[in-house]
């Protein structure tokens, strides 16, 4: 997983047909506990939303892909969803399977079947990372909700799978003197509050955390991004890896980040944001010059303090 450039590329980063593979794929194999970090960044959402102490009547959840985290924030009590939206592919994938809670709609990644003030809240866990023109998705996310809606995502930070980014580059440039991008790029906390408030939301928020996961192996790693649906779908990725680069970024991986119990360290930088769609309702800055005391008398000067 990853992130892209505020300028859409071209061509675009990512394969979306390599995306749907991936996740279909994961589908397949159907291994619920590679969703701690779905989980984690459900669990948050649903705390952040049930602190804001409204009720949100037509919520949406776009191209997260695990149910997980929508379950969680509908069971705060605070949302009432409407729909999941995901690719074509994978919502037939999804709706052909068990019975969803909440119903799986189509979409495309880059236009959102959504009238205007459709929706009252919408969330998004690590489904952003996969569009091309990240802004103007959060533009079309914005003028989804009505007034004083609330949209909140969290997206994979810098740092990300830094063990296995930085092992697989030493690999391949032992055994063949150069390095392909094998790890998707991943957004700044600063970056991803840039976005948010360049996209039109009121009162923008970014903040992040960092999960540290331990593995059998590196092996074990990756096993759980496929059942994550989330490796890498570059457009343009480097050459077919060989057996032996996979061989020497395992030795490298544990002998760089490995532990005294045999495992070794993955770590993950999530990426929390909201915004909310302007209302007038909504806190204001003062303008300048409109105070009526001084910072001074706020903070307590020196004279007052004799």
């Amino acid at each position: 997983m990853g992130y892209h450039a505020i300028m859409t590329p071209s061509p675009p980063l990512f394969n979306q047909r390599r995306v749907a593979a991936h996740q279909l794929r994961a589908l397949r194999i159907g291994r619920h506990d590679a969703e701690f970090l779905t989980e984690r960044a459900g669990d948050d959402i649903a705390a952040r939303v049930g602190a804001t102490n409204r009720q949100f009547s037509r919520g949406v959840d776009l191209f997260s892909f695990s149910p997980v985290a929508a379950e969680l924030v509908a069971g705060s009590g605070r949302v009432e969803f409407v729909a999941r939206y995901e690719t074509s592919a994978v919502c037939a994938a999804m709706n052909a399977g068990d019975r969803q809670r909440i119903v799986v709609k189509p979409a495309d990644r880059s236009v959102l079947p959504i009238d205007a003030d459709g929706i009252d809240f919408a969330m998004s866990v690590f489904g952003l990372h996969w569009c091309d023109d990240v802004p103007g998705m959060l533009v079309q996310i914005r003028r989804a909700l009505a007034a004083d809606g609330l949209f909140m995502g969290t997206l994979l930070g810098d740092g990300t799978l830094a063990e296995l980014r930085d092992s697989l580059m030493q690999a391949e440039l032992e055994l063949t003197g150069g390095a392909s991008a094998r790890v998707d790029p991943f957004i700044d906390v600063r970056q991803a509050g840039a976005l948010v408030m360049r996209a039109g939301f009121a009162l923008p928020v970014a903040d992040a955390e960092t999960v540290s996961a331990r593995y059998p192996s590196m092996s074990a790693l990756i096993a759980d991004l496929r059942a994550m649906g989330a490796t890498s779908a570059l457009t343009q990725p480097g050459k077919a890896p060989h057996r032996r680069l996979f061989e020497r970024a395992e030795q490298i991986y544990r002998d760089q980040y490995g532990d005294d119990e045999g495992r070794v360290r993955a770590t993950f930088n999530l990426v929390h944001v909201a915004g909310w769609a302007p209302d007038a309702s909504q806190q204001k800055p003062l303008k300048p010059g409109s105070a009526t005391h001084s910072l001074s008398e706020a903070l307590g000067s020196e004279k007052t303090k004799r």
